[in-house]
């Protein structure tokens, strides 16, 4: 089973890219914060590479950006490649199945355009008085 979960905070903006077959392809990287603190009592962030494609890879693009928390989930990919140099390199990144937008963008929260279906519908609980907390 190859299955990965990540929550964390996008550490750049997504680079979106088409493949000869004119495929979307976009890549960023997720800073996920460790369980525990270092010797010195600070929290410490492991950055994920993540790959997302087609529709999804496009709305990653054109409504997320560096600092957003989101949700992936998707499988573990190692790839190997050869530099110009004639070394050879492998790279660990995660092949996103689904992205969650888990935060409003501060657009979206100032009246501008939210993507549809992801975010926080504006009344998703009813007016807020009848929550039993």
């Amino acid at each position: 089973m190859n299955k990965v979960l990540l929550v964390g905070r996008l550490a750049q903006q997504p680079e979106l890219r088409y493949t000869q077959n004119g495929v979307a392809v976009a890549r960023f990287t997720v800073a996920v914060n460790r369980p525990f603190t270092n010797q010195q009592g600070e929290r410490e962030a492991d950055f994920i590479d993540v790959v997302v494609w087609r529709a999804q890879a496009e709305n990653c693009a054109n409504y997320l950006s560096k600092g957003r928390l989101v949700g992936v989930e998707g499988r573990l990919q190692i790839r190997s490649y050869e530099t110009a140099e004639g070394q050879k390199r492998r790279v660990a990144e995660v092949v996103a199945d689904r992205v969650e937008f888990l935060d409003r963008s501060k657009e979206g929260a100032q009246g501008g355009q939210e993507m549809p279906g992801q975010g926080f519908p504006d009344d998703a609980a009813g007016s807020g008085d009848d929550l039993p907390f």
